[in-house]
């Protein structure tokens, strides 16, 4: 059965023994810290919040939402029992032939079944949690799409942007120089005009992981969700706007951004782990409308150190992507692709490949450090032999000590485009911000193929035999078991 909504994807979850529920819990205190806690270990089941002081019962919060891979698999319409590795791969495969569907428009949802307009519009009613003990206000939206139209190509853009709740009928957007939303914006505000703007706070999980990786321009991410799922999303144009917003979404907010008009935003803790963008001024939207549904879920995103749920579902997403990437580029022997958790699913990134001519680790280093799904927020590329998972850093460390040069294999690139958010970024002359990046070659060297010491471990080969002429001392899943036994070839 296909998921449609957010509601769907709470009963799957539970389905699966991985959804916890919390009654009492502090909107402003205790579920950010909850979530946090949850986070510490990858794995931990998703968290439904209910009865919240000061709110109505039944509106709820749900966080640590894509924080385990059956989770993720599930979101993404994939076999929940994949490993990390296996799991890049179908993801690869399933973007690869991705056809979108387009998006359905329809006259009414269950995100209409309540409405307040003008004067009547009141954001606080509904339950935005403050994240951080330290984060600068209370944020509606973190797992979030703010819905834009390019005003010149016509096509829509559904980003996953923080939204800070300033007052009864005013929030304002957060997006990083050079993203989509922030490109669009602009070209209304050039011209004088204001940006209209729908953000969403609740939906199928799908349309958060389809907004916060690199669709391309030009493409709504409504039509990829609908290629995935493999039925049309439902949604409805705004009465204000015209955007189209998803017709079982949770809760929608209708509005205009007005050129050059900004409130201060901020401090939040981000995906990186730090505090790094401050407080600084983040253009305002002034919320005209609001639909939602009957006792409305917020979807939350808690990002903060690495993991978290904002970069563990990057990890196989960006994987992915990149490896597509670079074979549509035209570089053969691509074998793997990983955005380790650790530098928040965009910092450190490691390609695998066979090599097959002189040169072929340095040119897919430079390439994946460049790539739409590497240059923004980059700093680590390390590329390693086929041997090596790309999802274990263990194994990466390994390669790069034992199969770097630092002298010959280890190349920078200066000026790429990176964030605020990044603590070691720099800024440029304008708005911009900028990194370094270093490009590591941790492949045997090519020449030395031949002749490079063997590895001193039994060979897959070999392995596969002796879990099969050995099955009282291995799992399915070929793991040794844990549990201590005696074991003979005749037992």
């Amino acid at each position: 059965m296909a998921i449609r909504d957010l509601r769907d994807w709470i009963e799957r979850v539970d389905e699966l023994g991985e959804l916890t529920r919390i009654a009492g819990a502090d909107p402003d205190v205790d579920v950010g810290g909850l979530t946090d806690l949850y986070q510490w270990d990858m794995g931990n089941p998703a968290l439904l919040f209910d009865g919240m002081p000061g709110y109505r019962p039944g509106h709820r919060i749900l966080s640590n939402v894509l924080t385990s891979l059956p989770r993720l698999a599930l979101t993404l319409n994939l076999d929940v029992a994949h490993s990390k590795r296996a799991f890049v791969d179908a993801l690869r495969n399933q973007l690869a032939t991705l056809r979108p569907i387009p998006a359905t428009v329809v006259d009414d949802g269950p995100v209409m079944a309540n409405r307040q307009s003008g004067d009547a519009v009141d954001l606080t009613r509904f339950p935005a949690p403050r994240w951080h003990p330290r984060d600068g206000g209370q944020f509606l939206g973190t797992g979030d799409i703010v819905v834009m139209r390019d005003p010149d190509g016509g096509w829509v853009n559904a980003g996953t942007y923080r939204v800070q709740v300033q007052g009864p009928r005013t929030v304002t957007i957060y997006i990083s120089a050079g993203k989509q939303g922030q490109l669009i914006q602009e070209k209304y505000w050039k011209r004088g005009e204001a940006c209209p703007v729908v953000v969403c706070v609740g939906m199928d999980p799908l349309l958060l992981l389809q907004g916060g990786y690199e669709v391309e321009a030009g493409v709504s991410e409504f039509d990829t969700a609908g290629g995935i799922r493999g039925e049309s999303v439902p949604v409805i144009h705004g009465p204000l706007t015209g955007l189209p917003f998803p017709a079982s979404a949770e809760l929608a907010l209708e509005g205009e951004m007005p050129p050059g008009e900004t409130l201060p935003e901020g401090p939040f803790g981000e995906w990186a782990g730090y505090y790094a963008s401050g407080q600084r001024p983040a253009p305002v939207m002034h919320v005209k409308n609001v639909f939602f549904r009957d006792d409305p879920i917020i979807l939350g995103c808690l990002p903060g150190k690495p993991p978290n749920d904002n970069t563990f579902f990057r990890s196989p997403m960006r994987g992915a992507v990149l490896w597509n990437d670079l074979e549509r580029s035209g570089i053969p022997g691509i074998t793997g692709a990983w955005s380790h958790e650790a530098g928040g699913g965009r910092l450190f990134n490691v390609i695998s490949i066979r090599q097959m001519y002189p040169g072929h680790a340095k040119q897919v280093g430079m390439a994946a450090a460049s790539a739409r799904a590497g240059a923004y927020a980059n700093r680590w590329v390390v590329v390693v032999d086929e041997d090596i998972d790309p999802t274990d850093s263990n194994e990466v460390i390994w390669a790069l000590c034992t199969r770097t040069d630092v002298v010959r294999d280890i190349d920078v690139m200066r000026r790429a485009w990176s964030s605020i958010l990044d603590p070691m970024a720099y800024q440029g002359d304008g708005p911009g911000w900028f990194n370094d990046r270093l490009i590591i070659d941790a492949c045997r060297p090519y020449d030395r193929r031949a002749t490079f010491p063997a590895v001193a471990r039994v060979t897959a080969e070999e392995a596969t035999d002796l879990r099969h002429r050995w099955p009282i001392l291995f799992g399915p899943d070929g793991k040794a078991l844990s549990e201590a036994r005696s074991a003979n070839r005749g037992s």
